[in-house]
């Protein structure tokens, strides 16, 4: 009993005498990194693809797939494909599900990529589907082996074509659906099947009424339906849950990754139309400009694919797409108009007519999907 006090008595005196000692100052709690989604742009392009957390579900991504499923499902297929999120749109070889680009899951990333790329591919709900279809469509041939088949190749050609850097689109062909953009359907067979089962798929083409007027691409689509109708109840032949450089495993910086987007653009699309456009306007530093070029171009859109179309021949729909690269760059490049409004007009013409001229012959850059 009393050693017990006496310890009680000794434990209190040194709590007492330790009480009167300096204390150390309590540790400050470690700085909380900013959330990538707060951070300026400069700082956001020095991220990693990998560390941005980022996946489909609890993203519009989420219910445009689910729309995609209940396409197939209204179709009358059993095939689902899986999806998962990676650096741009593709489908493997032998993969039986497809690639979504990382910036489609976070608002953020879509502004970031519109700014860094001036458009966003698949950052509208219609565009978007319509991707999904095209890439579903990869999928489906893979895990069917659709290609391989005499029939297949009797409509679309031989798989094994070598894709080519660029393709030479014929805006008046009536032989290829249109889906995306750029006649895409013209750019090798497989796209030419997958463009041609995108339209099929999407329940408002009313495709039968859209095509009655094309025979060679009614007929493509009459044997999607009938190449459907037949594997409808059918297991695939291959299944599989690959995935390709998923975002998750991406260890490169988002400014890495758009500085070679951005060289991949220039190499193949820009150097000769950037010249040509500084050379009929300038850039926005020089005195007194009259207006940037890209909206001068753009209020004068349809002006411009009559006269280019009167002059040339040409077609329409091509015209405005080279239209639309001259808008697309010239506001890339700040450029403004400092010549009287006909004069530019004039000369916007023309070099609309050349490019479009240029288009034909040379072709147009493929992305392989």
């Amino acid at each position: 009993m009393g050693t017990r006090s006496k310890g009680r008595k000794r434990a209190v005196a040194v709590a007492r005498a330790g009480s009167t000692r300096r204390r150390r100052p309590a540790r400050s709690a470690p700085r909380r990194r900013p959330d990538w989604r707060d951070l300026p742009d400069e700082e956001l392009l020095d991220q990693r693809l990998c560390d941005l957390g980022l996946a489909i579900e609890g993203t519009p991504l989420e219910s445009r797939l689910a729309q995609l499923d209940a396409e197939l499902e209204r179709a009358g297929l059993r095939f689902r494909p899986h999806a998962w999120l990676s650096s741009d749109w593709f489908t493997p070889d032998g993969a039986t599900g497809f690639a979504i680009p990382f910036f489609l899951a976070h608002p953020r990333l879509v502004a970031l990529e519109r700014k860094a790329m001036l458009e966003v591919e698949g950052g509208t709900a219609a565009e978007c589907m319509r991707l999904l279809r095209h890439e579903a469509a990869h999928a489906l041939d893979n895990a069917h082996g659709l290609h391989r088949r005499r029939a297949w190749r009797r409509v679309f050609g031989r798989f094994s074509e070598p894709y080519r850097r660029s393709y030479a689109p014929d805006p008046r062909s009536r032989a290829h659906v249109l889906n995306l953009g750029h006649w895409y359907a013209q750019s090798h067979p497989a796209e030419d099947w997958a463009e041609t089962f995108a339209v099929w798929l999407d329940p408002g083409s009313r495709w039968r009424e859209r095509y009655a007027g094309w025979p060679r691409a009614l007929a493509k689509l009459e044997f999607v339906e009938d190449s459907m109708g037949a594997i409808a109840d059918g297991l695939p032949q291959l299944r599989t849950r690959q995935r390709v450089e998923p975002v998750s495993r991406l260890r490169t910086t988002l400014r890495a990754l758009y500085d070679r987007k951005r060289a991949l653009y220039d190499d193949e699309r820009t150097p000769g139309l950037d010249r040509k456009l500084s050379a009929l306007f300038a850039p926005q530093s020089l005195r007194r400009p009259q207006g940037r070029a890209a909206s001068f171009l753009r209020a004068n859109r349809r002006t411009l694919v009559e006269r280019v179309a009167h002059a040339t021949g040409q077609h329409r729909y091509l015209i405005d797409h080279v239209l639309g690269e001259m808008i697309q760059r010239s506001r890339a490049l700040r450029l403004r108009r400092i010549r009287p409004e006909q004069d530019t007009l004039l000369d916007a013409a023309l070099l609309a007519s050349s490019l479009t001229t240029r288009f034909l012959l040379v072709g147009h850059p493929r992305y392989h999907r």
